[in-house]
């Protein structure tokens, strides 16, 4: 294999962090540690880093009061010569958060940063650096790529458990040294509010860290910003994000379980005073904008979006889609004409446009919902469907005319090396893609894959959907509902390019790191 791994990193943050784990996990249950706004300022909730180019990245942090963002770069850990960068101003309308772009970077290799929080009355007061590092994008092929994905964090009630040391799937998968880490949505759940305990199988009972905010289902900006803030309690999260830049996505639970835009919350689910969803996506989002660093979505940006396409040097482009801000309203999905389905127009033209531009070896397509799942959705208590497949294994309906354009489109432009990597599920599995077993025969086999959850309810395996032609490859899911993390059944992929041969590898893994599945495709085959 010739991806090179980066010497030190993790005995680099070892010794680096410790402003960072300065807010360990409380030794008794009960609400998140709290700052005394007196000192100087304190930046408890680590640091980020987002969107990495070969010569830019985004720097991520949050104060516990008014100060002014300073990051330093240096090429080692010692910091001589630093190159320093003055960010935004840190105030409460972005609940004290804020990024700053670094460029001019070099490409290719290991960037060290440290973020300052000054005073902004005397900008000599700055409270203890707060550091981290990450690789910029190769121009050449030679380093390889090796990243990791997941998705759900902190659903069906399972929150931060100091019993079992927090969220430890990061632990895992920081020793992977990965390149990035694509999350593939459902990093909160607004929608699933947190009690002390719960009751587990056995008669024990699993220990929840509380805060206010995560005590109900989320409405006002001030809820949603509460829970992004909760998972920053973990220190293992903490560390990760030190360590290892981030390409997010979101899906549903940013906002509430299944929603679609003009959605109307009924009084079925009485949780809501606020009951247009349109009014709590848009606080969801800001929120969203805030605690992420992302280029395309900016706090003030009312026209940011989340879909974009991330380079990684000649071997990889990753295509982000949000299949959730421009989707039709989830119903039987059994419509024979729907043109809007699950990207929108725009979003697909988009998509088709930046895939035949590409040139990279490898074409993740980073989807937040599974293509040939079946996923039901009975939220208002109908029988609706939440994703692309509905379970009729002819030719395409609603969302699946949209996806056969797609796939359709990819066939006859000769596009080669897409893989598509998705999450939402909550079980680990592998769908091989063959027209020779699909209704619908226009396209060229692919791959998809499913990973997660990384702290969450694991549930068992979906149904298939024979409109594509899906065979289940592998599957590691639960037989039970809402099987909590301590029952296991948590999970997250690798996919690592070989930079002389091109070869990908992708790898599904336990919480623990054990490879459970491999599977190796080659580069520029058709039909593999």
């Amino acid at each position: 294999m010739s991806h090179r791994p980066t010497p030190g990193r993790r005995s680099v943050l070892r010794g680096s962090l410790a402003a960072s784990a300065a807010l360990t996990l409380p030794a008794a249950l009960g609400a998140a540690p709290a700052f005394a706004l007196s000192g100087r300022p304190k930046a408890g909730w680590g640091v980020q880093t987002g969107d990495v180019t070969a010569d830019s990245g985004l720097v991520w942090v949050r104060s516990d009061r008014p100060a002014r963002m300073i990051v330093e770069t240096a090429a080692t850990e010692s910091f001589r010569n630093p190159r320093r960068w003055h960010g935004p101003l840190l105030g409460a309308g972005t609940d004290f958060t804020g990024t700053t772009r670094l460029h001019g970077l070099p490409a290719g290799e290991q960037i060290h940063y440290r973020v300052l929080l000054a005073d902004p009355d005397d900008p000599r007061r700055t409270g203890e650096p707060v550091r981290g590092t990450f690789r910029t994008t190769p121009l050449g092929r030679r380093q390889g790529v090796r990243f990791l994905w997941s998705g759900d964090l902190a659903g069906q009630g399972w929150g931060i458990n100091p019993d079992l040391g927090g969220y430890t799937i990061y632990k895992a998968m920081a020793k992977l040294e990965p390149d990035f880490f694509l999350c593939s949505g459902d990093n909160i759940y607004a929608d699933g509010p947190l009690s002390a305990t719960q009751a587990l199988p056995d008669g024990s009972a699993w220990r929840n860290i509380t805060t206010e905010e995560k005590s109900k289902v989320a409405e006002t900006l001030a809820e949603y910003r509460g829970n992004f803030r909760y998972n920053l309690l973990d220190e293992n999260l903490r560390r990760f994000n030190a360590q290892v830049p981030s390409i997010i996505q979101w899906d549903d639970h940013e906002v509430r379980n299944n929603w679609y835009p003009g959605e109307v919350i009924t009084s079925a689910d009485p949780r809501y005073t606020e009951k247009s969803i349109d009014v709590l996506a848009a606080r969801a989002r800001r929120a969203f904008s805030e605690y992420f660093p992302l280029s395309t979505l900016q706090p003030q940006d009312r026209h940011g979006r989340v879909y974009r396409v991330m380079r990684h040097g000649p071997l990889l482009d990753v295509f982000v889609l949000d299949m959730r801000t421009y989707r039709n309203a989830n119903s039987p999905d059994d419509q024979a004409v729907d043109p809007q389905g699950i990207l929108g127009t725009e979003q697909l033209e988009w998509l088709k446009r930046e895939l035949s531009r590409s040139r990279a070896v490898w074409k993740v397509i980073a989807a937040d919902m599974p293509i040939g799942l079946v996923v039901p959705d009975t939220t208002e208590g109908l029988p609706n469907i939440e994703a692309v497949a509905q379970g009729d294994p002819g030719a395409p309906l609603g969302r699946e005319l949209q996806i056969a354009e797609l796939l359709r489109f990819i066939k006859h432009r000769r596009i080669t090396g897409t893989v598509w990597l998705t999450a939402d599920v909550h079980h680990t599995s592998a769908q091989h893609y063959h027209p020779s077993r699909a209704a619908f025969t226009d396209f060229e086999p692919f791959w998809e894959f499913v990973s997660g959850p990384l702290n969450a309810g694991a549930f068992p395996a979906s149904a298939l959907d024979g409109t594509f032609g899906p065979e289940r490859v592998f599957v590691k899911a639960p037989t039970d509902s809402n099987v909590s993390p301590a029952g296991g059944f948590q999970f997250f992929g690798e996919v690592d390019i070989d930079g002389g041969s091109g070869e990908l590898t992708v790898r599904l893994r336990e919480q623990d790191g054990t490879v459970l599945f491999t599977q190796v495709l080659q580069p520029g085959r058709v039909g593999q």
